[in-house]
């Protein structure tokens, strides 16, 4: 009898390795195909979107915008069923808490979650429509909203911005010793440098005041798909807090300009700039100061557009 015992028990723990076996391949194979149809999805969408960065029509534009998020998300809600995945799209503060006792700057990383899940969800309820957006170089920059909030007292315009296209590359920066890799770690890296400037005009053209931001947006997203991988991939976002402008403000002009350089040296200067009539409350009210106002000497032409048509008539007399 003992002889046979110990038969069965070689078997058992055979047939167990089969079945470990068996359910880690049907785990790693289920994994792969995950991927697999993820990447698929993905490549649809740069096929799609070229289109959608480039299209010189601002209302064709938005027309279709969300149409392409649409099919986007059908894709994805697919995806999800078919592999049973996280349809609350928090995996990153799940890791994130997890981790917190080892990771410095946790509020931060919680914030720019917090920010990219947000427009994540625009994109994804079909609520997505932008106040105004330019295409330059292959690059689209949207400006996504524009509220008037307090900032430690103080009312300032948060102009929201998201930025298509800019160049970027996938870095693997894993360790390795004696020829085996220790750590697996791959960074992405995005170009897109930025600078504003606001132009500010009265009823008569003239030009009133500017104002210059030479840097990045405040909260800068430069990989939102870190916080929620299914975000569609190739965006920036971030905001820009504004003071209100002086009350005689009739008319803005804000030009962005954008640096990208790709990873084969190439590098897009892009520019773009709205023009809009300046917003009752983006202004403050009559009489108010215009806080950390400097004089600055600009040429007549620069301040008044009808000085330069006088000047040339001056010198044809």
């Amino acid at each position: 009898m003992n002889r046979y015992l110990g038969v069965f028990v070689a078997l058992i723990a055979f047939a167990a390795a089969v079945v470990i076996g068996s359910t880690r391949y049907k785990a790693k194979a289920l994994e792969t195909e995950r991927e697999l149809n993820f990447a698929r999805i993905e490549k649809d969408y740069m096929e799609r979107v070229g289109w959608i960065r480039s299209n010189p029509d601002e209302k064709g534009y938005k027309d279709e915008v969300n149409g392409l998020f649409r099919w986007y998300f059908h894709e994805l809600n697919e995806h999800l069923n078919r592999f049973h995945g996280n349809r609350k799209f928090d995996d990153y503060l799940t890791e994130l808490a997890k981790r917190s006792e080892t990771i410095k700057d946790v509020a931060d990383k919680k914030a720019h979650y917090e920010y990219t899940k947000k427009v994540f969800d625009e994109f994804r309820n079909g609520s997505y429509s932008p106040l105004w957006s330019g295409t330059d170089k292959g690059m689209r920059l949207d400006v996504s909203s524009a509220s008037v909030s307090s900032d430690r007292g103080k009312p300032q315009v948060r102009l929201a911005i998201v930025l298509w296209g800019a160049q970027r590359e996938l870095r693997d920066e894993s360790t390795a010793s004696h020829g085996i890799t220790a750590v697996i770690k791959k960074r992405m890296v995005t170009s897109a440098s930025f600078n504003v400037t606001w132009k500010l005009f009265d009823e008569k053209d003239k030009l009133i005041g500017e104002m210059n931001a030479a840097g990045d947006p405040t909260t800068k997203v430069e990989y939102p798909e870190l916080y929620v991988p299914e975000f569609p991939p190739q965006m920036v976002l971030g905001y820009y807090p504004m003071d209100l402008v002086p009350a005689e403000v009739a008319k803005m002009e804000i030009d962005f300009n954008v640096a990208s350089r790709s990873p084969t040296g190439g590098e897009a200067l892009a520019n773009f700039v709205w023009k809009l009539d300046a917003p009752a409350n983006w202004k403050l009210k009559p009489g108010e100061k215009w806080e950390g106002a400097e004089e600055s000497v600009r040429p007549a032409e620069d301040i008044d557009p009808t000085a330069a048509a006088k000047a040339a008539q001056s010198a044809r007399k």
